[in-house]
């Protein structure tokens, strides 16, 4: 009998000592393994969202760390891929009364008073995670696919008038057309991504060259192209035209160590700024997420002194310069948005969890 309660003592004190132990929400697990929350300098008690407000931008009126906002508003894991909606006229209030600060919505009561409101469309709006029109010809038109992707896509195979190239309001003939797809976009296979680490094929990203719609069923068909970015020929590829969503995941550092590459800044560019668009060589099988946000790090560089008639080698330390954040995710790679930066982003440079 006496052994028999041991053993019940120490399966409950094991018990007791995993409750304390074992996050019941990731802002739960945060708040033990990492540093607490830094307020943004003059960070306000209080804000009023406004058309044209952005996630990002709130966060980092509140927070020196912008990508920790699931922490400050006691997010966890579902809630951050499917967030509590955020819309114009909205109060956002600081409550610094407990021991870490978090953001909360006004009663609606306590909106009101605090601003009158006009009703518009914009005031029906959620806000996004950053801004839309930065990313927005991003969230469907830039394309990276596998190999062999456009080999089987509707091609073009003569133009209006048999002009070398065509635009808008020109028509083009189309074969292999399947499906019923009312708006279409134009492709033209373009570069292979490589992975700056292993120089593995990571995809082909296609330059996009605008839009067409069906006008006449057949072999081949008959299309209108209503808008075009480049120039348009024989040869270019279509594919049916996905709906473009608003970006509205809560900005959040993953889950788990992540370290990659910036493949590429779209454009063909060598080096990037704030705003600009950028590849990463890690993508939906790696575990990156839209919302993710990620630090840039440049490697530091190897430096070769002599003292005393003595070699010396030393490496310098990374050097953390930026953040970016993740709106677009394909299997092996991914589209990012450069958002805060102290310099200029180039191919090469690391991306890591922050």
């Amino acid at each position: 009998m006496t052994t028999k309660i041991r053993i019940i003592s120490v399966l409950l004190l094991t018990y007791s000592s995993l409750l304390l132990v074992w996050p019941s929400s990731p802002a739960l697990a945060q708040t033990a393994q990492v540093p607490p929350l830094e307020l943004a300098e003059g960070a306000p008690d209080r804000h009023i969202v406004v058309p044209g407000d952005t996630l990002w931008g709130i966060s980092s009126k509140f927070l020196k760390q912008p990508y920790r906002w699931p922490e400050i508003w006691r997010l966890n894991q579902e809630q951050i891929n499917n967030p509590q909606r955020i819309y114009p006229g909205q109060v956002l209030i600081l409550d610094q009364t407990g021991a870490q600060p978090q953001l909360k919505i006004a009663n609606p009561i306590d909106t009101l008073k605090a601003s009158p409101r006009i009703y518009s469309e914009d005031n029906r709006r959620e806000i996004p995670s950053i801004p839309q029109q930065a990313i927005e010809p991003f969230l469907s038109e830039p394309l990276v696919a596998e190999e062999g992707k456009f080999d089987s896509a509707p091609r073009i195979v003569a133009t209006q008038e048999d002009r070398v190239y065509i635009g808008r309001g020109d028509l083009a003939y189309v074969t292999g057309v399947k499906g019923k797809a009312k708006l279409w976009q134009i492709y033209r296979p373009g570069k292979a991504l490589v992975d700056p680490e292993n120089k593995d094929i990571l995809g082909y990203e296609a330059f996009y060259l605008g839009s067409a719609r069906m006008a006449h069923e057949g072999e081949p068909s008959t299309f209108e192209v209503i808008s075009s970015q480049r120039e348009i020929g024989r040869g270019d590829r279509l594919l049916p035209a996905p709906p473009a969503d608003i970006i509205s995941y809560v900005p959040h550092a993953p889950g788990k160590a992540v370290k990659g590459r910036i493949v590429s800044v779209y454009g063909g560019v060598g080096q990037a700024g704030r705003d600009s668009i950028v590849t990463l060589s890690r993508g939906k099988r790696d575990g990156i997420e839209v919302g993710h946000v990620l630090s840039l790090l440049r490697a530091g560089a190897q430096v070769t002194n002599w003292h005393e008639d003595t070699k010396e080698i030393h490496q310098l330390p990374d050097e953390r310069y930026g953040l970016v954040f993740v709106f677009r995710v394909f299997e092996r790679v991914s589209y990012a948005l450069v958002m805060n930066v102290t310099r200029s982003v180039e191919i090469g440079d690391v991306v890591t969890t922050p």
